[in-house]
């Protein structure tokens, strides 16, 4: 049995199999009627090892536009350097680790020599810029000069998709922009181009992966346009607590970033697994 089929029989379950099937269905749609896609990456998703099926979503044309963390940021560039996470438990002596140099992201684990790495190569582009940057121009830079094909910071370099980082201050990256450079990061013109984006004559979707600052950055683009046609959430989140990361899209149609007659579903999973099994589904449906 294909991926694709597993996925199209979950539909006449319930539950969350029931709504990941709508959610492939509705995310399937959006591609087929050329919709623009803002696709937002919140949590420990590159450490996870989500980042190869990033990088072939934009590849393959399912993802238009990226609005992630500083930290997925930060994890993609020392991998597309050359440096690993390890896999591993959680049930381990933390200030052991801490002595070994290693950091821990529950399961996973990365050597500070990563880190290391990181730092001498964002030095060494900050040396050669000056100015003002939006956060996906200074990114372009940085995919600019990066050789690994399977990192998405390149191939989005590669295919103008801009990535935008509304917390880049908040990362390893923003402690070295501090140190070594002069440039600036002006979210103003992060800001201008994602309206420009939005005023485009097209239909628009959003695939909304975990919640936070890139969801509600995202969104709100669309408080001055017309509201998203379609919408995907995959969060673990309850809308009860009233964090962002859990508020329904339902919600966010009070708010008019969605428009009344929008397409949408909220998966409640881990998106480690359900990210997997939607890209599955529409590489097969939309060869």
């Amino acid at each position: 049995m294909k991926i694709s089929e597993l996925v199209d029989l979950f539909e006449k379950t319930a539950f969350n199999a029931k709504r990941l099937s709508i959610a492939a269905k509705i995310y399937e749609e959006m591609i087929k009627n050329n919709a623009f896609v803002f696709f937002t990456l919140a949590g420990a998703m590159i450490p996870a090892g989500m980042r190869n099926v990033i990088s072939d979503m934009i590849k393959n044309d399912f993802i238009h536009c990226l609005v992630t963390t500083g930290a997925n940021v930060v994890h993609e560039i020392c991998e597309s350097l050359g440096f690993k996470h390890i896999s591993g438990v959680p049930e381990v002596d933390d200030v052991e680790l801490s002595k070994k140099g290693i950091s821990r992201i529950y399961d996973v684990f990365i050597e500070q020599k990563a880190f290391e790495g990181l730092e001498e190569f964002i030095s060494g582009i900050l040396k050669e810029l000056n100015g003002t940057f939006g956060s996906y121009e200074f990114l372009q830079e940085v995919g600019k000069r990066i050789n690994d094909k399977n990192s998405f910071l390149r191939v989005s370099y590669e295919r103008g998709i801009p990535i935008f980082c509304p917390t880049l201050h908040d990362s390893i990256i923003g402690l070295h922009i501090t140190i070594y450079s002069n440039i600036v990061i002006d979210y103003k013109r992060d800001i201008s181009k994602l309206l420009d984006l939005c005023f485009q004559k097209k239909k628009f979707g959003i695939v909304i992966i975990g919640g936070g600052v890139p969801k509600n950055f995202t969104l709100q683009s669309m408080l001055l346009a017309e509201g998203f046609d379609y919408a995907i959430q995959i969060t673990t989140d309850l809308p009860e607590w009233g964090g962002l990361s859990g508020a329904t899209l339902d919600e966010a149609k009070s708010w008019c970033k969605l428009k009344p007659n929008a397409k949408y579903m909220t998966v409640y999973c881990d998106a480690t697994i359900a990210l997997p099994l939607i890209y599955a589904y529409l590489l097969d449906k939309l060869k």
